[in-house]
Parts: structure tokens; sequence; C-alpha cells
């Protein structure tokens, strides 16, 4: 008997691709549901993949869920990269339009990276701490590379605690603008800018 024609033209994946496509998955589901509403079955389900071959990627639930928000966070840092020699206004709105075109084509994942601030796993919030602290470094090494910004804060705990209540503020206006996206991106940035630029300079 012939084989079916998509089981003939299917391409196996790699272990790479196949971790990534279960990591995507996963990032729309924790996107949409808290933690605990979240099935590795339906997971498995429509990555089209056993539960006993998820379980060989992700050895639990939280192991999964944390490989999810590490994923998003190792991305949006790799997308918000500081450009050296740049001032730091321009930075800062070179950055944010970068950031801002994640929150766009990564919804999903920008979603499910943020809820793991209310997951009560200690693993998952752990991933998560970790990658909003990456974020806040990268920020106060940006701002410490320009020599010509001599109006910034330099008092090292006032700026970092500046820098971290923008965090919030930022990633406040990024869900509601992906639920009601009733201002351009271009009027996102210009807004996190400023709170930005108000919060840090004196």
């Amino acid at each position: 008997m012939a084989a079916n024609p998509q089981e003939r033209t299917r391409r196996r994946l790699s272990t790479e691709e196949r971790r990534e496509q279960l990591l995507t998955v996963g990032a729309r589901l924790f996107a949409q549901k808290p933690y605990d509403d979240v099935w590795i079955e339906r997971v498995a389900e429509i990555a089209g993949v056993s539960r006993g071959l998820l379980y060989h990627y992700f050895p639990t639930k939280r192991d999964f869920f944390a490989a999810v928000v590490r994923r998003e966070s190792e991305r949006m840092l790799r997308l918000t990269a500081a450009v050296p020699g740049l001032p730091v206004r321009e930075q800062i709105s070179t950055g944010l339009d970068a950031f801002l075109g994640y929150v766009e084509s990564h919804a999903q994942g920008f979603r499910a990276f943020h809820r793991a601030e209310a997951a009560g796993d200690p693993l998952v919030r752990e991933v998560y701490g970790a990658g909003l602290a990456a974020q806040e470094r990268q920020i106060l090494a940006a701002l410490a590379a320009d020599p010509d910004a001599t109006d910034v804060v330099r008092d090292e705990d006032v700026l970092r605690l500046a820098v971290r209540g923008w965090l919030a503020f930022m990633v406040a206006v990024c869900l509601e603008w992906l639920a009601a996206p009733e201002l351009t991106r271009a009027q996102v940035r210009d807004l996190c800018a400023k709170a930005l630029l108000g919060a840090i300079t004196r």
C-alpha cells in the first residue's frame, strides 16, 4: 500500500528544530493561559509528538516553562543589545524600536515571559528574575558607556532603581498596547523613551 503523500514529504526535524517547535507551542499556550491551566499533553498534541518525546527534551512541566521564559529573555537581550559608540538618546530610541519590533512579532512569547512573574514555581520565577536583571544590566551598561551623558543621574543606587521601575512601566505599556493597539509603534516608543529619560536624567 502506497504511503500517504504527506508522510512521504514530511521532513524529520533535527533535535534543535524539534526543541524550538515545542518551545514555540509552549509560548503560545502559556501566553493564553495561566501556568496551572497548561497541560503538557496539549503541547504534545499540537506539536504532533508523544508526551514521552516532550519529556525527553524537558523532564518536567516546570523545566518546560522555564525554558520558554529563558528563550524569550535571551531573544529580547539579543535584539536590544547596545550599539557601541551611539549616544544614550540614540541608544534608547534604537533599542526601543528593536524591542517593540520583538513585542509585535513575538507577542505570544512576550506575554508568556511576563506570565512567569505570577507563576508560583521557584525555578520559573528565578529564570524570570534573571531575565529582568539582565535587561537592567544591559541598560545600565549602555548608560555608563556614553561619556557625553553628563545629565544622567550618577548615584548608582538611584539610577538602578529608576531603570528597574522603568522596566515595569514599559512592560505594562507593552502588554496594554498588545491588548488594545490604539497607539502607533512610534507613539509607544516615544512614550517609553520620554519616561526613561525623565527617570534617569537630572
